[in-house]
């Protein structure tokens, strides 16, 4: 049984922050290097006197004020925002938290912070100096230190359960202490950890390149050699001879490493285990191969490890050696324990992992040394990455065509054939893209990938999942999907793609040469004019002006008007409109371009008028926004209205009781809200309860008492019960309880759209407008 109290759990959990908007202001508020207030004006002149400085533009009756961090607080909050940036969302609300590990009153210490997951609790003291110093003495930090540790493991199991992995942290900035005192042999005597400048800067280089999954690293640095548990991972390998080194090949799955894993980064923080030698991670190339795996790539090549056996042996159980090898089969036995393994190559692989479902599901193929040094680590790094150069993005799509040409799969061969392409148009020296495109490793000014994303969307190529065309894209498109032989066709195909795109852009090169270079030879304008051709493409198809059988030429003369409309159209943009098209970059900035091509082509030809389109202009249209934005207010103000008068007839003077924990949620908010309403100079703020109810909270409402009536007979005969009042069919009609209420989930989504006034990228439409309309008929109707 434990020492503590619940009255003492309580109040040093309650120092906990869990909610997620909390905490992102919390980490805002943190990452600032100042402290910010708002005075009267009349007491400015004080502050200042007092180091306070003014900013930001002066409001009606108050200054905003604010004052560089002292470093000792600034320390703090850094070391809070990296626990943040690791993934930690249980961490301490501010300095108070302060923490027992006996069962007298003064056996409590303050911790500066406390970080908390499902696996691990760390306890971090914070040390600092405004400028480097050197430290005599830490006696009054670390006398005692071991009783207090196993006193608040005591407290925390009881608090939060036993099996986290619990660590006290003792961080430092600008001091100077050698890694060899007395003091720092002390605190690693207890199992702590030592977390100077070194550490800080390193596990923020970590956090930039590998975002949450820095934490498997961190543990390798803090937990190196701990047992993960006592369970050893089993896998059937081959034992072999290579080098004069012995080696085991054998399969795994991607989260054990993870765990296990361990890279020698070249950082101070790593300077005990020097030779060091691997690049942190680049993130964008993660990113792309998470991506890639998500979307059911894989890597054949196998990971290169080094298992390190300081503290625990890995063993091979082997069986009969075969007489026409030297090689043999067995078991191998590997502690699950951190940083046992050594990455030495594949690291984008492994942690390419981390944020994907298919950690636990699949294996990687793996090579493993045993005890390897750190040299001959390096060794073998600089043999593989001499003799080996990672495939970059642009040479993958490149090497699509040859990989998946005469692939089983349609959507396969559909890849072979765009890359295909895109190829022939850069490589054809009589077209007007000669040259023009990057292919593989050959950098030009123009992007492989532009071309590739436009040709997935536009039409001129069918979609297929596995084997099954997407019906809707196969009729307009050049493939023609009941030709037999897929290598003939994927050929003429090829061939007539090629030729229709050159045709366009020949002409719009040698016709409106000012036009081309500016607004069709650039990466945004490639994505706009290849989907925009796409599009005539289709629109000339419906109107049965073209076949699937009418060649390049035919289709270029039917899309050319069009093409004549956009480019006149393009020659005489207002400066204006010039200044907004091409200071337009970024995400989106490939469609908005594409959306303006269109527009402009719909503004001359009014019977192109796709869908995408259509839906773009009605979220652009200010009137509809409007009308919208009033529906749904007023509904909202419904839905409110109807709830709470309802629940007040069913519970009387109870009814606050009975909706509690809708209540102490609301209350939070409300104080959040009279709290941001203050701190940004606003005054005070009488903020209701009431009025910070969300959608959710009226529909748990209305769900929970849906068929309920009141007990008083007086009040039976006039009360309409929340399923009478809320079921709206939205055209499904009622076979269910969640088809009356379906309209709500619309209604919250909608919301988001007309309560963001100022976001043009997403908007309300008809449709969705048409939606809240007939919500709004249904309680308004009399």
């Amino acid at each position: 049984m434990g020492f503590l109290k619940q009255f003492e759990i309580d109040q040093f959990k309650e120092k906990i922050a869990t909610d997620l908007s909390t905490l992102g202001r919390l980490h805002k508020a943190k990452k600032s290097r100042y402290i910010t207030k708002s005075v009267d004006h009349s007491l400015v002149d004080d502050m200042l006197k007092k180091g306070w400085e003014e900013f930001g533009r002066p409001l009606k009756t108050k200054t905003k004020l604010r004052k560089e961090k002292p470093h000792d607080k600034q320390f703090e909050d850094d070391v809070w925002c990296q626990f943040y940036g690791l993934g930690y969302r249980m961490l301490n609300y501010d300095q108070n938290f302060i923490l027992p590990y006996g069962k007298t009153p003064k056996d409590k210490k303050q911790i500066d912070v406390v970080a908390i997951d499902e696996e691990t609790i760390f306890l971090i003291e914070c040390k600092s100096s405004g400028k480097p110093k050197k430290v005599s003495s830490l006696k009054t930090e670390f006398e005692g230190l071991e009783k207090r540790l196993d006193g608040f493991k005591k407290s925390l199991e009881q608090a939060f359960g036993k099996g986290k992995k619990i660590k006290y942290i003792f961080a430092t900035r600008k001091l100077r202490i050698s890694n060899d005192s007395v003091e720092i042999k002390r605190l690693l005597r207890t199992n702590s950890f030592y977390y100077n400048d070194n550490t800080y800067e390193y596990i923020n280089s970590l956090i930039k390149s590998y975002k949450s999954a820095a934490k498997y690293q961190l543990f390798g640095l803090l937990f190196k050699n701990q047992l993960i548990n006592n369970d050893k991972v089993e896998v059937p390998a081959v034992e072999g001879d290579m080098g004069g080194k012995k080696y085991y090949m054998f399969s795994i799955e991607p989260y054990l490493l993870l765990k296990m894993g361990f890279i020698l980064h070249r950082t101070k923080a790593n300077e005990s285990e020097m030779p060091t030698y691997q690049r942190l991670l680049v993130p964008s190339r993660l990113k792309k191969i998470s991506k890639f795996i998500t979307e059911g790539g894989f890597f054949p090549n196998s990971i290169i490890l080094n298992f390190t056996q300081r503290k625990h042996k890995v063993t091979f159980e082997a069986s009969a050696r075969s007489g026409n090898s030297r090689s043999r089969f067995g078991m191998l036995k590997i502690p699950n324990a951190y940083a046992l393994a050594y990455i030495i190559d594949g690291q984008h692989r492994v942690y390419g992992y981390a944020e994907t479902e298919y950690k636990e599901s699949n294996t990687v193929p793996v090579v493993a040394f045993l005890d390897l040094t750190a040299t001959e680590q390096l060794e073998i790094f600089m043999d593989i990455n001499q003799n080996q150069k990672a495939v970059s993005p642009s040479l993958r799509l490149t090497l699509e065509e040859d990989l998946y040409w005469n692939a089983d799969r349609v959507d396969s061969r559909l890849k072979a054939l765009r890359s295909g392409i895109i190829k022939e148009l850069a490589e054809d020296i009589n077209g007007p893209l000669y040259s023009r495109i990057s292919i593989g490793e050959d950098a030009s000014e123009l992007a492989f990938r532009p071309f590739a994303t436009a040709l997935i969307k536009c039409g001129l190529l069918p979609v297929a999942k596995g084997n099954n065309y997407d019906s809707n894209t196969t009729g307009a498109s050049f493939y023609n999907i009941n030709k037999l032989d897929h290598n003939k066709e994927m050929l003429a195909t090829k061939k007539k793609v090629v030729d229709f795109v050159n045709l366009c852009y020949g002409y719009v090169e040698e016709d409106f040469p000012e036009i081309y270079e500016k607004y069709i030879i650039s990466n945004r304008g490639t994505y706009a004019f290849i989907s925009l051709i796409g599009s005539l493409n289709r629109l000339e198809f419906d109107l049965e002006k073209i076949d699937k059988e009418s060649s390049p030429e035919i289709r270029f003369e039917a899309v050319k008007k069009y093409l004549t409309a956009l480019l006149n159209r393009l020659k005489d943009l207002k400066k204006e409109e010039e200044e907004t098209m091409l200071s337009s970059y970024g995400t989106g900035a490939d469609i908005r371009w594409f959306r303006f091509y269109q527009s402009l082509v719909n503004a001359k030809f009014s019977e192109y008028e796709p869908a995408e389109l259509v839906d773009w202009k009605e979220r652009q249209d200010e009137e509809l926004q409007n009308e919208g934005r009033k529906y749904g207010v007023e509904i909202e103000k419904k839905i409110k209205k109807l709830a709470l008068s309802k629940i007040k007839s069913l519970f009387n003077e109870n009814w606050e009781l009975e909706i509690n924990s809708i209540k102490r949620e609301c209350i939070k908010r409300a104080e959040e809200e009279k709290e941001r309403y203050y701190k940004e100079g606003l005054g005070k703020k009488d903020v209701h309860w009431t009025e910070m109810f969300n959608i959710n909270d009226y529909k748990s409402i209305i769900t929970k008492y849906w068929t309920k009536i009141p007990q008083n007979e007086n009040e039976k005969s006039n009360f309409v019960t929340f399923q009478d009042e809320f079921s709206i069919d939205i055209g499904d009609g009622f076979n269910s309880k969640s088809d009356r209420i379906r309209w709500i989930s619309y209604f919250n989504s909608y919301r988001n759209l007309w309560a963001h006034e100022g976001t043009k990228e997403k908007r309300l439409n008809k449709e969705e407008v048409s939606f809240l309309q007939r919500v709004h008929s249904h309680f308004y109707s009399t």
